[in-house]
């Protein structure tokens, strides 16, 4: 488990990378804190791991503390019981891919035996035992992520903590290490804090994400709940594909936790995404791509169904993805191939009422304790698109 409370980083000049950061990671679940570059994501990480002093906060590893501002505690990193992974990788280009891995147990009072007995079990472990004896400078990028992650796992840590570490690979690679990654933590059930600004990565790997933006951490969740029902404009812009639709004077509708107004493209009923805030005559509203239903004929629903033109239909292979001008608003969709939309077709749009979301505008941390582990998946309104959306 690591527990982080009250976490600042302030560098000279009055810089706060990091302003009051609080959350929990849980023992045995992989947390990700997700955000642009800037964020104070990788500085979070580095004071958990003790390669920055905090400027204040508290910072628990396990059952024990080994940050504390007030208490005057600060552990070194070797004390930490951590093993990091780097956006580098900090290969040694020296040494043999069996004595990287040893490296952390040389200094120990580990016996030849024994540390030859551990390395042979992580190489095992990431599926490069047969290149103990390589070079490192003979490695492809995806070996040597291989050996870093082995390296760091060999001391048998407590926490298990990575900072971009697929950020090298191609598309294709880092897409077969995350599955790699998230299958070894889940075997070992190691508690992991991993650092990434790939939205996709995120939502792929992890049991809970921390979206960060200024310092702070703006929302934290399942990466269901997050995707489906972000709690800022921020949040829903930046993690997956959206449109944001204006919406004026906003009044509560008859159906439970539902409201009504004005968009560009008519009258508009949406989800009120956020209880706890009070209905203001404007809103902001999020409707992702794959919610929307496209059709040639006008669908029986009342609600939230438009007439639009298509603008373009680029062909993706799945799918395509389109741009529909729907009343002077410019709607983005994914319909899938059996659709055969191209430019200047005709087609009715419809938005279920339950996946368009109010959003709130601003930015304010949220609390990402413990009990935000337990964030309900809320789903979207399920629907049978008819022309098929793509996933």
């Amino acid at each position: 488990m690591i527990r982080v409370r009250g976490l600042v980083k302030e560098f000279p000049g009055g810089v706060r990378a990091v302003d009051g950061v609080d959350f929990e990671v849980p023992k045995g679940s992989l947390v990700t804190l997700l955000g642009p570059s800037g964020c104070g994501k990788t500085t979070s990480l580095r004071c958990i791991a003790g390669l920055e002093d905090p400027t204040g906060g508290t910072i628990e590893i396990g059952d024990r503390v080994v940050f504390d501002a007030a208490k005057k505690v600060l552990l070194p990193p070797n004390k930490r019981r951590i093993g990091m992974v780097f956006q580098s990788y900090a290969i040694w280009p020296h040494m043999t891919v069996f004595d990287n891995v040893a490296y952390p147990l040389r200094n120990t009072k580990t016996n030849k035996a024994e540390i030859k007995d551990r390395v042979m079990a992580s190489l095992e472990l990431v599926g490069l035992a047969a290149l103990a004896p390589r070079r490192a400078p003979n490695l492809s990028g995806g070996q040597q992520q291989r050996v870093a992650l082995a390296r760091a796992l060999v001391a048998e840590p407590e926490v298990l903590l990575l900072d971009e570490p697929l950020s090298n690979l191609d598309a294709k690679l880092r897409e077969s290490m995350r599955q790699e990654i998230r299958e070894i933590q889940q075997r070992l059930g190691i508690t992991t804090l991993y650092v990434t600004h790939d939205q996709v990565e995120a939502l792929a790997i992890s049991d809970i994400v921390a979206v960060m933006s200024g310092g702070n951490i703006v929302d934290f969740g399942s990466p269901q709940r997050i995707y489906e029902a972000p709690r800022t404009r921020f949040v829903a812009e930046f993690i997956g594909l959206a449109n944001v639709v204006p919406v004026s004077k906003v009044a509560a509708a008859p159906s439970d936790d539902m409201l009504r107004g004005v968009a560009p493209m008519g009258p508009m009923t949406f989800a009120n995404n956020d209880t706890g805030q009070a209905v203001a005559d404007e809103a902001s509203v999020l409707v992702r791509l794959e919610d929307i239903e496209l059709s040639r004929e006008r669908p029986a629903d009342q609600d939230n169904v438009w007439r639009g033109t298509v603008v373009s239909a680029l062909f993706l292979g799945t799918h395509f993805d389109c741009v529909i001008e729907v009343g002077g608003q410019r709607m983005r969709a994914h319909a899938q191939r059996a659709a055969k939309l191209k430019a200047g077709d005709e087609v009715w749009v419809r938005v279920p009422a339950g996946c368009a979301l109010r959003l709130r505008d601003d930015g304010a941390p949220v609390a990402a304790g413990s009990s935000a582990a337990a964030d309900a998946d809320d789903s979207a309104t399920a629907t049978t698109p008819l022309l098929g959306l793509a996933p």
